[in-house]
């Protein structure tokens, strides 16, 4: 959630860091990319509909038959073949379109999915810097909106704008064999066609692109609202709240109207070229037929074939509608997947002889005059524990989430160890204070971490963090379906199904930000035990909530104002008399000292 310094909610200006949106070329390069593994299923889908198409080309000549069967004066059972093969064309038109809008349909499902995937992926890699900075209205916006806009149009629009096409391309050629004449006279449509289609589309790029940043930032300011509701009351900006909601949705209706004002301008021309076609081709019929040079049933089945046409046409052009809402959304999607490996990834590069962590000269800002990290350097040698301890604001999460790769420095280098992972490979796990219980049983939730663990793994890696007890006390043990709609865990059994995942995971550098701080006073000492058995025989940078964490650590590090201040064990940093005895004089107050 962005915040000013002072922690009050939606108070950030409207200047947010939006997430990259790729251009037009990247976008298609991407989607041909998406598209390539199932070129066989695309060709045959198309195949298919080429297929469906031509058949159904043969209804207005049969129908052009029967008129002249009519006007010619023959008998009536000289009807009943074009009758019959009419039935047919019907029969095998139908069974073919669908055929083929299937495959259409399936590969359209099978590219979204793969995008999905794509985006999924990438944008559980950003660091969180990143999307910070971009705002959570812009990335929710994203993956909601704009994928169910090219969700929408991969399951309606592609295969009716595929066979739209198909039908036009098929029916003008239809034409051209009936006589040519008809052919130029329905392509005198075309031009107003044309300027329709490109004056939509220069000012439809523009107002859908505009329309989903309004909805983002709509999306963003709601979300601040809501989510610091307490705080807004609390300092009385329930105005200035409202204010900011109405303006940013008003921006967004605004812009909806524009788009809607801009669909009424697009049928108004394309009623004004179906009625220019359509007369041209009745014209030409009437002076064909009155020179003898086509029968009236041959422009019956010319002025049935540009009628024909109504519907594909303005279909292909009213799709133009959803292919721009649809290719806005693609866009900021791929744009997402594009951002650069470097930019999601923590390096792992050699450290210094019998470091598992090196941090050297790192600095971090979260924007403009808003540096909290000062060219801060720490070594964490392979299997020590060690605690940063500081004051709220001094640096402390976020050096934590540099160290764990979360997000990425802004000056300065992390180095991790290239050491062999644990089983579900990762080099470095982080568990912070806010754990969420994934929806499912408590089985499924634990082998996020290792999908591969068995029963007695997920059973030693609960025993281990002392939750093996009420795990298996639950109303189906370890099937028991946890999290939305499940059962509830309270704060301390969810953080210790946190550190049990840890244990699964089995890295070898292990961050903890500050994940003992949901237990109450009655659970601390539980939630303590259970992270000191996580983090047994691995590097360990722990984040202390409670100080009596610092005093088992191998080594203290004080952060105060972004910068280490003192280094040392508990009991050199308390004979010091610096920054951590201050620390621990305040912390410990009324309670007794623990027995060292």
């Amino acid at each position: 959630m962005t915040s000013t310094p002072s922690g009050i909610p939606g108070t950030a200006d409207d200047s947010a860091e939006l997430l990259p949106i790729a251009s037009g070329a990247r976008t298609r390069a991407a989607l041909r990319t998406l598209i390539r593994p199932d070129r066989g299923r695309a060709l045959l889908g198309l195949g298919v509909l080429v297929g469906a198409t031509a058949v159904g080309l043969l209804v207005q000549p049969l129908l052009g038959r029967i008129v002249d069967i009519v006007a010619d004066g023959r008998p009536a059972d000289a009807l009943t073949l074009p009758v019959v093969l009419l039935l047919v064309v019907a029969v095998v038109q139908g069974v073919t379109t669908t055929l083929g809008l299937t495959q259409v349909a399936r590969l359209g499902e099978t590219v979204l999915a793969r995008l999905r995937e794509q985006f999924v992926e990438r944008a559980l890699q950003l660091p969180a810097d990143r999307l910070e900075r971009a705002g959570a209205g812009d990335l929710t916006a994203r993956v909601t909106g704009d994928v169910a806009r090219v969700a929408e149009a991969v399951r309606s629009a592609l295969p009716e704008m595929a066979r739209s096409v198909l039908v036009i391309v098929l029916t003008l050629g239809a034409m051209a064999l009936l006589d040519v004449r008809f052919l130029l006279a329905a392509l005198l449509a075309v031009p107003v066609q044309a300027l329709t289609a490109r004056w939509y589309v220069r000012r439809a790029v523009t107002v859908y692109a505009d329309q989903r940043v309004a909805n983002g930032a709509q999306q963003q300011q709601l979300l601040e609202t809501i989510g610091g509701a307490v705080t807004v009351r609390g300092h009385r900006l329930e105005e200035q709240h409202t204010e900011k909601s109405a303006r940013r949705s008003r921006k967004a209706v605004e812009l909806t109207m524009r788009s809607v004002h801009l669909v009424l301008g697009f049928y108004a021309r394309l009623h004004i070229a179906e009625y220019i076609g359509l007369a041209a081709v009745l014209v030409t019929g009437f002076f064909l037929v009155r020179d003898g040079s086509v029968s009236i049933g041959t422009a019956t089945a010319a002025a049935l074939y540009f009628h024909s046409l109504f519907g594909p046409v303005n279909a292909a052009l009213v799709l133009l509608d959803d292919a721009q809402s649809a290719a806005a959304g693609l866009a900021r999607l791929v744009g997402v997947t594009d951002i650069e490996e470097s930019a999601v990834q923590l390096p792992h590069q050699r450290t210094e002889a019998g470091a598992a962590v090196t941090v050297d000269a790192v600095s971090h800002a979260y924007g403009p005059g808003r540096t909290v990290l000062h060219e801060v350097s720490l070594t964490l040698r392979a299997g020590e524990h060690v605690a940063l301890v500081g004051t709220s604001g001094a640096g402390k999460s976020t050096l934590a989430r540099l160290v764990a790769g979360v997000q990425q420095p802004t000056g300065g280098t992390v180095s991790v160890a290239q050491s062999a992972p644990g089983p579900a490979g990762p080099s470095v796990v982080l568990v912070t204070q806010e754990v969420h219980v994934f929806t499912g049983t408590l089985a499924e939730d634990l082998r996020l971490a290792r999908p591969d663990a068995s029963d007695a793994d997920l059973r030693t890696a609960l025993a281990t963090v002392y939750a093996l007890e009420w795990a298996e006390a639950l109303p189906e043990g370890l099937a028991t379906v946890v999290g939305e709609g499940g059962h509830r865990l309270d704060p301390a059994r969810a953080q210790q199904l946190a550190l049990a995942r840890l244990v699964l995971a089995d890295p070898p550098v292990a961050v903890l930000d500050e994940a003992t701080a949901e237990a109450g006073s009655a659970g601390a000492r539980t939630l303590e035990r259970s992270a000191e058995a996580a983090l047994a025989g691995r590097t360990a940078l722990v984040v202390a909530h409670r100080l009596t964490q610092a005093v088992a650590a191998d080594r203290i590090v004080v952060l105060e104002a972004g910068r280490v201040v003192e280094s040392g064990t508990h009991d050199e940093l308390r004979t010091a008399d610096g920054p951590y005895a201050t620390l621990w004089r305040a912390w410990s107050g009324s309670r007794a000292a623990p027995h060292l």
